[in-house]
């Protein structure tokens, strides 16, 4: 497996973000292969944004790897649930949210973690808990490391650029179109409609 290089996460983290999609995310887990294709991502710009948990540029027990290079992992809780981030730039902490995937490999072992046989990667704590990844285990879990890696997958046919999901309270911050989605692919966040051809990929 070639892994992508990932020097794009270096610098532009907007940029970056809409990279990411179609992106395959692979993890392996107490011996099982999981992956999918990034659908949604949403990007965090660190002490210029009011939505990001670095944004009054204080380094916390809860925040402190996205003070770290890129290259790694950020994981964090919210309502019980996982939520897995990119880290990127080597000089501001910013990053990444993944928001969405459409499962690849491992959909088997997917529905065994999620419980369920539909809607198994479609909002950030849905596929952490699919692809088996934990706060307490994987928190600053290098990319492209024996855990979890990243594949080149496949080309979205169109990004749709949207405001972020759940931080209407965070003032300017919350109208950014910082959210980018594989336009027609039903494994994002309240997805609404009909699915495009081949979801939405090129």
């Amino acid at each position: 497996m070639e892994h992508l290089n990932i020097n794009f996460l270096s610098d532009n983290t907007l940029e970056a973000a809409k990279q990411l999609l179609g992106v395959e995310v692979v993890t392996e887990i107490d011996g099982k292969i999981t992956s999918g294709f990034i659908t949604e991502v949403e990007a965090y710009l660190g002490l210029d944004d009011r939505a990001a948990h670095t944004f009054s540029g204080k380094v916390t027990k809860k925040n402190a790897m996205m003070f770290e290079p890129y290259g790694h992992i950020y994981v964090y809780t919210m309502h019980g649930h996982n939520c897995m981030n990119f880290v990127t730039t080597t000089d501001r902490p910013e990053g990444i949210l993944i928001r969405g995937i459409e499962p690849h490999r491992g959909i088997r072992v997917m529905k065994e973690r999620r419980g369920k046989d539909a809607d198994l990667t479609s909002g950030p704590g849905k596929l952490t808990k699919a692809l088996g990844i934990t706060r307490a285990e994987h928190n600053g879990t290098k990319i492209n490391g024996e855990i979890l890696h990243v594949l080149p997958g496949r080309k979205p046919a169109s990004i749709e650029e949207t405001r972020r999901i759940g931080i209407d309270n965070k003032e300017e911050a919350a109208d950014y179109l910082y959210r980018f989605i594989v336009k027609g692919n039903p494994n994002v966040s309240r997805f609404k409609g009909k699915a495009d051809t081949d979801n939405g990929w090129q």
